[in-house]
């Protein structure tokens, strides 16, 4: 089966749908926000590099997502949004395997989300990846505005704001992908969220409309449990983006190591060739360039040696008990850690990490520590290298040199 194919005659079932079921109040929820969707899916599942079959599934999940919604105008619309794939679908003669598989994906959109497989945690993750963008506040803006049409009623700020915090701080991003990439943004744009909630807060208990404000607490105990909560947020963020940045900055110092140890591979390589060639290969007519030859390649061979050593890999077992898992003992950022282990024990490790932020924060920390000391061991002997380099250069230039005064 031809899925490319099917793929665009999905993409335009879908489009003469919204043409047919047009609906003014949907002003969130209609065929712009799919097409977005769509492409997002399309972002994280080339990120996994999925076959074709898989391909498929989400996208045609993605491409259907809101065409339920269309119809009942609920936030239980995914079961719609299925049926109405189904129908489609079997008139293309898509197995109903397939179709299960893309049901499947749509049903695990519904609040709370549960996604078991990967397409079915990449299609959650697309329908809220807005929500770690700079896009999120114009978002929710066009979201009020169609639930107050669709409700035919005024929906207040202060209610509003704190229904879309709820909706950020119980969120969870669901493939690595995107956990890497949003949860950070995602962070600011709930600590902004707060930050606008309280300036309005304060502004309407200072003009004196209480009834504005009801629903929040009052009293020095909620003050205070507020900064303590915007000050955890910070130091959150701040130690996050501390340790992004030194896990980035150390293997981009790294990959500049290993630049500087071809480089003298490299170099090193041609001086040998080209010494052997012109120089080795004519002794008999150049026996007086013999001891300025031996140093030279003497250095080269050095300097290619100690070259090697630093961009050499050190292996290691990559296995971890039980005992270690339980004395936090292990780091399983690693891979020398785990590429010996099955996928069963290494994710069990991982969640009990995940579990425990100390455990996790450790992690962090060792991993950084060791990748400092792997760039320490790969400076040192580069710095033997280069100086064994540029000493051995210009004694082989001197040797050379006296054995052409001394001939002639």
């Amino acid at each position: 089966m031809d899925y490319q194919e099917l793929l665009q005659k999905v993409d335009e079932q879908v489009t003469v749908f919204y043409r047919d079921h047009s609906d003014p109040n949907l002003f969130y929820h209609n065929r712009p926000l799919t097409n977005e969707v769509l492409a997002t899916t399309k972002r994280i599942a080339d990120h996994y590099q999925l076959d074709d079959h898989a391909f498929f599934i989400v996208c045609a999940a993605a491409s259907y997502l809101y065409t339920g919604f269309n119809q009942v105008h609920e936030k239980n619309y995914q079961s719609k949004s299925g049926e109405l794939a189904e129908t489609f679908l079997q008139l293309k003669g898509v197995d109903n395997e397939t179709i299960t598989e893309i049901k499947k994906c749509l049903l695990a959109t519904g609040l709370p989300q549960q996604p078991e497989t990967l397409l079915e945690k990449i299609l959650c993750d697309a329908n809220t990846y807005y929500l770690g963008t700079n896009a999120f506040r114009d978002k929710i803006k066009i979201l009020k505005k169609e639930e107050e049409a669709l409700a035919n009623a005024k929906i207040d700020g202060t209610t509003w704001r704190n229904t879309m915090m709820n909706m950020l701080e119980t969120h969870r991003y669901h493939t690595d992908f995107c956990q890497v990439l949003l949860d950070q943004p995602k962070a600011g744009n709930l600590l902004e969220l707060q930050n606008r909630q309280e300036t309005k807060i304060n502004k309407l208990k200072n003009t004196g409309d209480e009834a504005l404000v009801k629903e929040e607490p009052e009293g020095p105990e909620h003050a205070v449990a507020t900064i303590e909560k915007k000050k955890k947020i910070r130091a959150v963020r701040g130690s996050e983006t501390m340790f992004r940045l030194s896990s980035s900055n150390n293997i981009r110092i790294s990959v500049m190591a290993d630049n500087k140890a071809h480089i003298m591979i490299t170099v090193n390589s041609i001086i040998i060739s080209v010494t052997i060639g012109l120089v080795v290969k004519n002794l008999a007519e150049n026996r007086f360039l013999l001891i300025p030859a031996i140093i030279l390649l003497g250095v080269s061979v050095t300097t290619i040696i100690y070259a090697i050593l630093a961009t050499r890999p050190k292996m290691q077992k990559g296995r971890f008990t039980q005992e270690q898992l339980r004395k936090k003992s292990v780091n399983l950022l690693f891979f020398g850690s785990f590429y010996n282990m099955t996928f069963e024990e290494y994710e069990e490790g991982i969640q009990a990490m995940m579990a425990d932020q100390q455990f996790l924060y450790t992690s962090l920390t060792k991993d950084i520590y060791w990748q400092g000391k792997v760039l320490g061991r790969k400076y040192h002997l580069l710095n033997i290298c280069y100086t064994i380099f540029m000493y051995g250069i210009i004694v082989s230039v001197l040797a050379f040199s006296i054995a052409a005064i001394l001939h002639k």
